[in-house]
């Protein structure tokens, strides 16, 4: 680093950012991605241990529907509190966000029992592979249908 540069500019980046970091907190799209990556995250990794605990005793299946309801619920909190920040009923869009997540959840259930168990694809990867193919679907049901104010 060039120490002739003023102490300003160094941190010039730094400061733009923390100018813009407000700015997009304002914006939906930005917050649902953010929570969404946090979402993924935990969703992950919890299907990760619990696959490592549990898969010599439960089937895949039994396993990604416990995994799906503890993930989906923790998703709609996120995503009601810090994303679509609605007023409305928390049942009734708990029960409509199972009804967009429930498809994708079925899909990727049956898909993560196919890949593994017959396709031979390891289960983090197919984990991977399913949970990228659902986000744009999750987002446009969400932003119409569970979270519509």
């Amino acid at each position: 680093m060039n120490d002739n540069v003023p102490l300003r500019k160094k941190f010039s980046m730094r400061s733009y950012m923390a100018r813009q970091l407000p700015i997009l907190c304002q914006d939906k799209r930005f917050r649902y991605l953010a929570v969404g990556g946090i979402n993924t995250f935990f969703g992950y990794c919890f299907s990760l241990i619990c696959y490592q605990v549990f898969h010599a005793c439960l089937h895949i299946v039994i396993i990604g529907a416990i995994c799906n309801v503890v993930s989906i619920s923790f998703s709609f909190v996120l995503y009601k509190l810090f994303v679509f920040r609605t007023k409305g009923h928390w049942l009734q869009e708990y029960a409509r966000c199972y009804v967009v997540y429930g498809v994708s959840a079925v899909l990727g259930i049956l898909a993560a029992w196919v890949m593994v168990d017959y396709l031979d694809v390891a289960f983090w990867l197919a984990q991977a592979i399913i949970i990228a193919v659902t986000v744009c679907f999750s987002y446009v049901g969400h932003s119409r249908f569970s979270f519509r104010t």
